[in-house]
């Protein structure tokens, strides 16, 4: 199943059409509603290219956040 979706922005959101798929897509992953590959066809490129844009817009690739990996190394400094 696929949706399509208009969205009216205010002028002030000074946003090309790649920045507000990837920002759109790059949430969807972070949550994991979508895996990289299907992120990366949402964007329009390729998984590859998906998953190195993802930094530019916050999100990891390796889904820890600061604090948990800085919890896991205190674990293995023990």
């Amino acid at each position: 199943m696929t949706a399509t979706l208009e969205l009216k922005l205010p002028d002030s959101v000074q946003m090309s059409e790649f920045d507000l798929r990837m920002t759109l897509a790059a949430k969807l992953y972070e949550d994991g509603t979508l895996s990289g590959g299907q992120a990366a066809e949402l964007v329009g490129v390729s998984k590859r290219d998906f998953l190195e844009q993802l930094g530019r817009y916050g999100v990891s690739i390796f889904g820890y956040t600061a604090e948990e990996l800085r919890e896991d190394l205190e674990r293995l400094r023990k």
